[in-house]
Order: C-alpha cells, then structure tokens, then sequence
C-alpha cells in the first residue's frame, strides 16, 4: 500500500522513466522487481515512460503498467525495433532517430528515474541522469533498485570514487536506493537535492530537454 504523506515537501510523480534490461536475466527475482514496482507504479497512479521495448525486463514493467490502466510512453531508436518489439507493441511507441535522441525524449518526459537490473544501456542511462543531476542540468530523482544487491559492485565504485577524490560526498547522494519498489518511491518522495551543482541548469544547452523536439509534441498528461 502506497503511504501519503503531509510534508509540503513530498514529491508527487506523474510519470517516471526505468531503465532496465531487454532480457530478464537468470533469476527469477529481476522479473518480480519489474513487476512489483509496475504494479506500485499502478497502485500510485503514476505513468511509465521506458526505452520501448515489449521484451526482457522492459516488457514486462510496461505490460504491467499499461494492463494497469496506466499510461505508457516508449521511445525506441528506429534501428532497434525489430531487435526490441516482438509482437506487438504496448502502449505509445515513439520512434526516434538514435539514442542520443531516446535518452532526452525519455528524460524530458519524465519527474524521476528509477533503474532496474540491466545492462550496458541500462547502465548507461543510469549514470547519464546522475551526471545531469551533478551538473545541474535536472533535480530530479534517481533511483537505483539493487534488487538481490545487483547493483553492488556499482555502487562500491561509487564510494572508491569519493574515497580517491574524484566524486564528492554530497554528489554521491543524488543516487537514493532501496531493495523494493514501495521503499524507493517513498525515498525519492523525500529527495531534496543537497549537493553543489556545477552550473545553473538554464546555462545549459540540455535544457532544452523540458522543451518540445522538432519530432512532436512532448506526452501531455489527460488526467483530471
């Protein structure tokens, strides 16, 4: 069950974005995570915005979502439709021109991010948004479910980096983790960005994340 809360302060998500893997990994428990935490996503209310693909990790998380009555937003570089959708495709699917494109569909989209278990994209995404946050580029949540501690060995290299000077402490708090989905959007509810940003975020080009693409009109939101 979803908890509310009376602080001022607390977040609330429309849409947030995962990444996770196109395959489902060994252990069963990657599927449960995906499921759990599409089912919180169901449970709150809040839309999904994913990488677009209807298999791995990424078809299950946006089924769950989307059979939950929930809205679902895919955004997919044309070059891996055919190795990412099989059958049929779940929700809105937008196609874009490369991952470059995909990930800054997928950020301006979204109020927070949340990565599963995945790969060298899922990674990839995942560290992109963290180094926005530290740059000042966005202030919003990420997230990380370490689910069966998947995320271990990362997260480690996170703290050697503050240990040998090259990420600093406040900066190795914009990552908010937990191991289920209840506990980490609750976290990220709370998340008050605490550490020194390089520039403010409307001296960057990337602002134009929040903005409109000469591809469409961003995903507006039909709920009441």
């Amino acid at each position: 069950m979803a908890s509310s809360s009376s602080n001022e302060k607390t977040r609330k998500f429309k849409r947030i974005c995962v990444f996770c893997g196109s395959r489902a990994g060994y252990k069963s428990s990657f599927s449960e995570a995906a499921l759990e935490l599409g089912k919180e996503l169901v449970e709150r209310n809040i839309d999904l915005v994913y990488g677009g693909g209807s298999v791995g990790l990424m078809g299950l998380i946006s089924k769950t979502v989307f059979n939950g009555g929930c809205h679902v937003l895919g955004v997919i570089p044309k070059a891996l439709m055919s190795h990412e959708i099989s059958g049929e495709t779940i929700g809105e699917i937008k196609a874009v021109a490369d991952m470059h494109q995909r990930k800054s569909e997928m950020a301006k989209h979204a109020d927070a991010f949340i990565a599963l278990p995945g790969g060298y994209g899922t990674m990839e995404e995942l560290l992109e948004v963290i180094t926005w946050s530290q740059l000042g580029v966005h202030e919003k949540p990420v997230g990380l479910l370490n689910v069966d501690g998947y995320y271990n060995s990362l997260i480690a290299l996170f703290d050697k980096g503050v240990e040998e000077g090259f990420i600093h402490d406040s900066a190795r708090q914009i990552v908010v983790m937990a191991h289920t989905a209840e506990e980490l959007i609750n976290k990220m509810e709370e998340y008050a960005p605490i550490h020194e940003k390089v520039a403010p975020r409307q001296s960057w080009e990337l602002d134009k994340l929040l903005e409109p693409t000469s591809g469409g009109e961003p995903y507006k939101d039909l709920r009441s």
